[in-house]
């Protein structure tokens, strides 16, 4: 999937820019890993390699959180809290060229001269890298809004994430509220220059986003669910610092952050929305098929064609509803499948009336899988996790549920999202299923335990390769019953449900952008293939219209996930521990799926060799 890598004479070439981006506005830092960047090649001989390679992950670190300092924060990387990344022209031409400074310095290392480990972190940076600038060709930076995320969703994130435990923690919100609205100049500069180019999502995906925006300005500032975390201010802070800072976010909400949200929904109702294209297939957009099999190869980690995938969707919907058709037989239930579904949608018994009994419902199930977790795993993340609502301004356009990364740097505990919208499409029968696949053992376990890797180079820690994140997720439901969930059949039929889902999705993110399907017959195959209420339905279906490849990484990361489990079975015979097998596959932290295979390969061979 990767180009071949540019030769250092480019970046050289490219470095030739600098002077003048420099000195235009972007941030100083920024510039100055660029200098640091364009100067390490003549390091070489100053030092090992080895060490030369540790600076250089450093530096590549320190640029990107430079680059990012919201995810700086996410992630509990200190220093940074009191900025926003920007997103001007200037800085985004710098961050280019970066991309290719990075490629030329690593190229100077000598891969050789270094141990196999770091080998191994030395080729996964290269890819990255050359990733990146394979897909310089495309404008991801066009598509910046839409019902699931965007700069209006990203500040109250942003905000809630910071550390609060002391003034300067708050002092740090403030300034990035007094920066908030050149950041909206900044992004609705780059969704008009979308709309010139004809790079936008589709309008029926955006239907949503004005109101979300709308549902921020409330005419008490501290009500906004932008200042929510001023009105959880510790005790620790006094009385009269926490009414100052009370009073000033309600002052720079007021004339700053709210003025800038009412230009962005004008913007939006105005301009963008009307402009946006009618079409929903990423092959529509200018290098659109060139892109979405870019977005496919990165998403999975493997060389599989949309048209592979679509394929493989159709053969596992045939074989996991064969397993629901003889689930429904084993209920004794007479009806069809289609009958079934529609009992399964409708029957009260089915459903909670109550907001807060559907997120105490589920904190129930993560607190019956936790004593169970030792069952299979050696190894258990110290970093807690709760169950929490979907905000109510975001939740109508929300998935199910998701998951919020915590971090034990930033003392932050990981988050399981649940959406309380509409209790009739939140059926008890996928809550085990959906919790596995969030909580424990699946997302949290998993980003938790890799954080903790000491021996990981710490971009390592946070390298994100879907197809194994969501891979492993999935796979994760398929361990409810070794943990002693999916005793009722509806259960284990929401297990199957989900993996059906799954599969749906293969064949629908390709269908809707690649073979020309319409969003309704996307609605269509996916109605009749499930169990999911119908406004479920939707909100997935346009999940994928705007995150085009990104629903296809799941199946294929847990089908690979399996089959290693498999392969290690079947080669250890006795020998083989479930515990061991986890530990291992999360040993290492997220891979490329072929690495990931190489890696438990070479792990039962030394099994073997014991």
């Amino acid at each position: 999937m990767s180009r071949p890598a540019l030769l250092a004479i480019s970046a050289l070439l490219l470095a030739a820019a600098i002077p003048s981006a420099a000195s235009a506005a972007v941030p100083p830092d920024l510039a100055e890993s660029s200098r640091q960047l364009e100067q390490f090649p003549s390091s070489k001989g100053q030092g090992s390699e080895s060490e030369r390679l540790k600076r250089f992950f450093d530096l590549y670190w320190l640029t990107k959180m430079r680059e990012s300092p919201e995810y700086a924060t996410y992630i509990g990387y200190p220093g940074l809290d009191d900025r926003l990344g920007d997103a001007s022209p200037e800085t985004i031409e710098l961050a280019r060229l970066i991309a290719h400074q990075e490629l030329a310095a690593l190229s100077s290392i000598d891969h050789s001269r270094l141990t196999p480990a770091e080998q191994n972190d030395y080729d996964l940076a290269r890819w990255r890298l050359e990733q990146a600038i394979e897909g310089e060709r495309f404008h991801p930076d066009y598509l910046l809004v839409h019902q699931l995320g965007g700069i209006h969703q990203d500040i109250v994130d942003l905000l809630a994430a910071m550390p609060a435990r002391n003034v300067q923690d708050f002092e740090n919100r403030l300034a990035r509220l007094r920066a908030f609205p050149t950041a909206v100049d900044q992004t609705i500069a780059l969704l008009g220059q979308g709309l010139k180019a004809g790079i936008t999502p589709p309008r029926v995906t955006l239907r949503d986003v004005p109101a979300q925006i709308q549902a921020l300005l409330t005419d008490e500032p501290l009500k906004s669910a932008v200042l929510e975390s001023f009105q959880k201010m510790p005790e620790t802070i006094s009385a009269a610092d926490r009414e100052r800072l009370r009073r000033e976010a309600s002052r720079v909400f007021q004339e700053g952050a709210a003025p800038a949200l009412r230009k962005l929904h004008d913007y939006l109702v105005r301009t963008y929305v009307p402009g946006a294209r009618e079409t929903t297939a990423m092959s529509d957009l200018p290098d659109g098929r060139a892109w979405y099999a870019y977005n496919v190869r990165v998403g999975t980690t493997t060389d599989l064609t949309p048209e592979q995938i679509h394929q493989l969707g159709l053969a596992e919907v045939k074989r996991i509803r064969q397993e629901m058709d003889a689930l429904i037989a084993a209920t004794g239930f007479k009806g069809s499948f289609e009958e079934f579904c529609r009992f399964l949608r409708t029957d009260p018994r089915f459903f909670y009336d109550k907001p807060e009994d559907l997120v105490a419902g589920y904190r129930d199930i993560t607190k019956r899988i936790d004593p169970e977790l030792i069952k299979l795993f050696g190894r258990l993340p110290r970093l807690p996790y709760g169950v929490t609502a979907v905000p109510d301004y975001d939740a109508k356009s929300q998935t199910t549920g998701y998951y919020a990364n915590g971090s034990l740097a930033a003392g932050r505990p990981g988050w399981f999202n649940v959406n309380t919208y509409d209790l009739k499409s939140r059926p008890k029968w996928e809550m085990e299923d959906l919790a596995l696949h969030e909580s424990v053992p699946g997302h949290h376990v998993m980003y938790s335990l890799i954080e903790e890797l000491g021996e990981l180079p710490a971009w390592r820690k946070w390298d994100v390769y879907p197809a194994m994140s969501e891979g492993w997720a999935l796979y994760a439901e398929s361990l409810g019953s070794e943990l002693g969930l999916y005793k009722d059949p509806y259960s284990k039929f929401g297990q199957l449900a989900a993996e059906m889902w799954r599969a749906i999705r293969l064949v629908v993110d390709t269908g809707l952008n690649v073979f020309g399907w319409t969003r309704q017959q996307a609605l269509d195959y996916a109605k009749a293939n499930s169990a999911k209420p119908e406004h479920d339905i939707v909100v997935e279906v346009d999940r994928y219209i705007v995150w085009p490849g990104g629903a296809v990484v799941y199946k294929i990361g847990e089908l690979k996930i399996k089959e290693l489990r498999a392969y290690a079975q079947k080669e250890l015979g006795p020998k083989f521990d479930i515990r061991a097998f986890h530990d291992h596959v999360l040993g290492s932290g997220q891979l490329p799926l072929a690495l990931l295979e190489k890696s438990v390969k070479g792990w039962v061979a030394a099994e073997k060799g014991k």
